[in-house]
């Protein structure tokens, strides 16, 4: 009787444990850590990605540094002629813009994350995130990649060293 117990328990157990194949494609979860679908009310109308949301290629795919047309020096060069130092307290740590770059070299779908040194979460001085993230949607010459002839959309993203409210180093 015991036998037949335990087997029907874990027979339950089991059954009630699978999933459909509809289940797993309805899933929470997203392709990637770090995928960025579309929100409304902080993600532009007219930016899409040109082969859809699933193959949008990582950053880690690419093999490569940041992708702007003129490289990184003229990145650099970019924010601190137009980035504003913003003098306050606990305004260190790093600042992660991340995005997506379409097949045409547009952006959109901006992320940020914020942490200090020690990869501990912090919010910086709005001054500060606002200017980062206007400069960084401004920038329209990120490079095109291409897979087998065809222009690809990926994800770029841009790290900001900040000490004192200056920025100190852009990454990668």
């Amino acid at each position: 009787m015991k036998n037949k117990i335990l087997f029907f328990v874990a027979f339950t157990i089991c059954f009630l444990g699978c999933s459909t194949k509809e289940e797993h494609q309805k899933s929470e979860y997203l392709r990637w850590v770090g995928d960025s679908v579309f929100r409304s009310g902080i993600d532009s109308k007219t930016f899409s990605a040109c082969h859809g949301d699933e193959n949008i290629y990582q950053y880690f795919n690419l093999s490569e540094g940041p992708q702007y047309v003129n490289e990184k020096p003229a990145l650099e060069l970019r924010f601190k002629n137009t980035f504003k130092p913003v003098v306050g307290e606990n305004q260190n740590g790093m600042i992660r813009i991340r995005f997506v770059v379409n097949c045409e070299g547009q952006a959109g779908r901006f992320r940020l994350l914020q942490s200090d040194f020690n990869y501990q979460e912090i919010i910086f001085d709005k001054a500060i995130t606002s200017q980062l993230l206007k400069i960084t949607k401004s920038i329209a010459n990120w490079q095109i990649f291409y897979k087998n002839d065809t222009p690809i959309d990926y994800y770029q993203y841009l790290i900001f060293k900040i000490e004192d409210g200056q920025i100190i180093e852009i990454l990668p």
